[in-house]
């Protein structure tokens, strides 16, 4: 089994993000199930146990976070509409010199092209909102699908691997040490990782 960081560096209190890749070399099916992947910090000398994040949890988020989306975009979109239905109004206020003497003239008006050409327009801008935010969450849940590492046999001889998301790490001060175990089949791999300060 390999693990590498998923990115160069961790974001400070973010979730850190490893690349599994678990060969199976025996003459026998094997089975990895997210399930037996154990992750614990070492705080003060107490052992902390991380959460590993499914791939279930992280489509559940997304698709959170696309409801959150779909009502700010909803939002803009009326907003958008309602701007387009006044912008055929107009008013004016204009000063008229005449010989008799000098009037305040108050002009208000409603232009049916003007309007028509608005509401074309924010018709046009909400169907792009609409569909970029439907776009990026079906490409988020295609990238999760593709990326995240889930339960799976493996064949004498075959690879498998994905990405294996872990809860936020419990002390964020100063350098950080942590283990991941994993079991694939009866063996269990463990990786020390030490994770320093950028500098």
């Amino acid at each position: 089994m390999i693990a590498r960081p998923a990115a160069r560096q961790f974001q400070v209190g973010g979730r850190p993000v490893f690349v599994l890749g678990i060969y199976n070399r025996s003459k026998q099916p094997q089975n990895f199930l997210v399930s037996g992947v154990q992750v614990t910090q070492v705080v003060n000398g107490d052992v902390a146990r991380l959460e590993v994040i499914t791939y279930e949890k992280l489509v559940q988020e997304e698709k959170t976070r696309q409801v959150f989306a779909a009502v700010a975009t909803g939002l803009a979109a009326g907003a958008n509409s309602y701007n387009a239905s006044r912008a055929g109004y107009y008013n004016s206020n204009s000063t008229v010199y005449t010989p008799s003497g000098t009037y305040q003239v108050s002009t208000t008006g409603y232009s049916p092209t003007a309007a028509y050409i608005a509401q074309s327009n924010a018709s046009a801008q909400n169907a792009e909102m609409i569909s970029a935010t439907i776009e990026t969450g079906q490409r988020n849940l295609a990238v999760l699908e593709r990326s995240v590492i889930k339960d799976n046999t493996l064949m004498p001889g075959e690879w498998y691997g994905g990405q294996l998301h872990i809860a936020p790490l419990v002390s964020t001060d100063g350098s950080k040490v942590y283990t991941i175990s994993v079991l694939v089949g009866a063996e269990r791999h463990e990786i020390q990782v030490a994770q320093g300060a950028a500098r």
